[in-house]
C-alpha cells in the first residue's frame, strides 16, 4: 500500500495516481481544514478506494491540548473506514490511548538520537521506547474485548465464591414448607443463590429439608433436582471429595473409586475421625497446590530453599496417602496427582528455560521416597489462578514436551481435559492431536468442560470440548482408564455438578 503524508493529503492529482494503482492508502490528515478534509473523502469514496484515515496534528512537539483524539470518532463517521492516529507528541502515553479510542493503525516516529538534526528526531522515540509502546498496544487490544453482555471470568467466580454473598436459611424446614421473607438471611460467602433473587424465593415451597445456616442453590428454584443414581460406565468412575463429605457424597452411587482433593490443613487431621474400617472401593489423591502463608506448590523453583520446601510438602503428601491405604486396600499403588509447578508471574517462559525446569522437575522428584505410590504430574492450563489473580504455565502444557517426558523418565500424567483443551485454544494446537499424543501416557482423566483461554472446570457442555469425539478417542486409546468429573464447585448442593456431569458423560463414555 501506500501511505499519504498530511503534506499531500489536500494533493488531489497525486492521490489520483495513487488511487490508480489499486494499492490500500493510509492517509494522513494534518494541517487540513474541516472542509479539506471532506472534500479529500469525498475523492477517496469517489474512486472506490480503499483507504485508512490517520488523525494526525503536525506540529513537533504537539501540545496536548491540541490532539483532540475525540476527533477519530467523527473521522471514522464522515469517512466510514477504519482510523488511526499519527502522533508528534513526546512519549508513548498518547498513541496508547488512541488504541483504547479505537485507532486501527498507529504511526510514531523513531530515531537513535534524539539530538540529531531535524525536528522530527526531538518528538521520535527511542528503540527500547517503540517496543514499550508496542507491547502497551498489544495489552490493550488483549484487554478491549467486544460489546457482547458482561459474562463473569474465572477469576471472578473465585473471587466471588470467597467475597460474595448468597441467601441462607434461618430456621430448620421441611420439605414442601412455604419459604418466607423471615426465614431468609443475607451473608457470606457466595456460593449460592445471590441476594438479588431474593423474591423468587419467597413463597416458594422448600424443595428439600433445611437446617439453619444451609445455603439456597439454584436448584431450589426448579421443579427437578439432578440426584446421584446407578450409573454405567466401559471404565472406572469416581468423584473429587474432601474428608469431611467423601462418606455423604460417595454411598449413594456405586463409586469405583474417590479422589481425596486434600488441603494443607487436611495434612494434619486424625484419618480416624472419618474412616471407622476398611473400604471396598479404590482411592486417588490430588496434592494441594497451595500450603501455608501462601506457598504455590513448585518442585522446580530457581530458589533452592523454596524448592526444599515444595520437596518437603509433597513427602508429606505421600505418608498421607499411605495411612490412606489401609482405609482402601483394593488400591494397589494409590495415584497422586500433582501441580509441579513452573508458573511465571509476568510472561511466559522459552523452550530453553522450560527444559532447565523440566531437569529440576525430575531433581526434586528424585528426593522423594515413592515407594508405594506413583506421582502423576497434571497437564496443566496457559493461565492458572493463582491467589484470585492471573499467572503463566509453562510445563505439562505442549503434548510433544509431555509425552517425551513420560517416555524418557517413566512416568505418567493426569489429563485433565479443561486445563489441556485451554492450551490448545490458547496456543492453536489441535486438541485432537493433543489428546492422540498425550493419552498414551495417562493414568486418570480429569473430564471438565472449557472455554477460551482461561475459562476451566465448566460444567459439561458449557464450553468448547467436543465431547463426542473425545468419547471416542478415549474409549479406543485407553478404556481402562478411570476418570473424575472434576466440576468447579460440583460439590455444592450435595454434588449436584458431580451427577449433572455423570449423567451427561454416560452417553460418550
Amino acid at each position: 500500500g501506500y501511505k499519504v503524508s498530511s503534506a499531500d493529503f489536500t494533493n488531489h492529482d497525486l492521490l489520483r495516481e495513487v488511487i490508480g494503482t489499486g494499492k490500500p492508502l493510509i492517509c494522513s490528515t494534518g494541517m487540513s481544514t474541516e472542509q479539506e478534509v471532506l472534500q479529500t473523502i469525498e475523492l477517496l469514496k469517489g474512486h472506490h478506494s480503499l483507504y485508512i484515515l490517520m488523525h494526525c496534528n503536525s506540529t513537533y512537539p504537539a501540545p496536548l491540548k491540541d490532539i483532540n483524539l475525540e476527533y477519530m470518532e467523527h473521522l471514522r463517521e464522515v469517512g466510514n473506514c477504519l482510523v488511526g492516529y499519527s502522533g508528534h507528541e513526546r512519549g508513548i502515553n498518547v498513541a496508547l490511548g488512541a488504541v483504547a479510542r479505537g485507532a486501527k493503525v498507529i504511526e510514531k516516529h523513531f530515531t537513535l538520537d534524539r539530538s540529531m538534526e531535524g525536528n522530527d528526531h526531538r518528538v521520535s522515540l527511542l528503540p527500547n521506547e517503540f517496543a514499550c509502546m508496542v507491547k502497551g498496544i498489544r495489552e490493550i487490544e488483549e484487554s478491549l474485548g467486544g460489546k457482547k453482555e458482561r459474562k463473569i471470568s474465572q477469576g471472578e467466580l473465585m473471587n466471588r465464591e470467597i467475597l460474595g454473598k448468597s441467601l441462607y436459611i434461618k430456621r430448620t424446614i421441611k420439605k414442601g414448607d412455604i419459604v418466607s421473607r423471615d426465614d431468609i438471611e443475607v451473608m457470606g460467602p457466595g456460593q449460592g443463590i445471590p441476594p438479588s433473587q431474593i423474591d423468587q424465593l419467597i413463597g416458594v415451597p422448600a424443595s428439600r429439608d433445611m437446617t439453619k445456616g444451609d445455603m439456597f442453590f439454584d436448584s431450589d428454584l426448579k421443579d427437578k433436582k439432578i440426584g446421584p443414581r446407578k450409573y454405567s460406565f466401559n471404565r472406572p468412575v469416581g468423584i473429587p471429595v474432601r474428608y469431611h463429605d467423601w462418606n455423604k457424597l460417595s454411598s449413594p452411587v456405586d463409586l469405583d473409586f474417590v479422589e481425596f482433593h486434600l488441603s494443607y490443613k487436611d495434612l494434619e487431621e486424625n484419618m480416624s475421625n472419618f474412616f471407622k474400617e476398611p473400604l471396598d472401593m479404590e482411592f486417588t489423591v490430588h496434592c494441594p497446590e497451595l500450603f501455608s502463608n501462601d506457598h504455590v506448590l513448585d518442585l522446580c523453583s530457581e530458589d533452592s530453599a523454596y524448592r526444599e520446601r515444595s520437596i518437603r510438602e509433597v513427602q508429606k503428601v505421600i505418608n498421607v496417602t499411605r495411612q490412606l491405604k489401609k482405609y482402601f486396600p483394593k488400591t494397589k499403588k494409590p495415584l497422586i496427582v500433582v501441580n509441579a509447578g513452573g508458573h511465571s508471574q509476568d510472561a511466559p517462559l522459552g523452550e530453553s528455560e522450560r527444559k532447565k525446569r523440566y531437569d529440576l522437575i525430575l531433581d526434586s522428584l528424585s528426593k522423594l521416597d515413592q515407594q508405594g505410590i506413583e506421582l502423576i504430574p497434571q497437564t496443566m492450563p496457559p493461565f492458572p489462578w493463582h491467589f484470585g489473580g492471573q499467572r503463566f504455565h509453562n510445563l505439562f502444557m505442549d503434548p510433544d514436551e509431555t509425552a517425551e517426558f513420560c517416555r524418557q523418565n517413566g512416568y505418567r500424567v493426569c489429563l485433565d481435559i479443561s486445563h489441556s483443551k485451554l492450551a490448545c485454544n490458547h496456543h492453536k494446537w489441535s486438541f485432537k492431536n493433543f489428546v492422540e499424543v498425550v493419552a498414551p501416557h495417562s493414568a486418570l482423566y480429569h473430564i471438565v468442560d472449557a472455554n477460551g483461554v482461561d475459562g476451566e472446570g465448566l460444567q459439561i457442555g458449557e464450553g468448547d470440548v467436543d465431547f463426542v469425539l473425545l468419547g471416542e478417542q478415549l474409549n479406543e486409546l485407553s478404556p481402562n482408564i478411570g476418570f473424575i468429573p472434576e466440576i468447579w464447585q460440583g460439590h455444592k448442593n450435595d454434588g449436584e455438578g458431580f451427577w449433572i456431569a455423570l449423567d451427561k458423560l454416560e452417553q460418550w463414555f
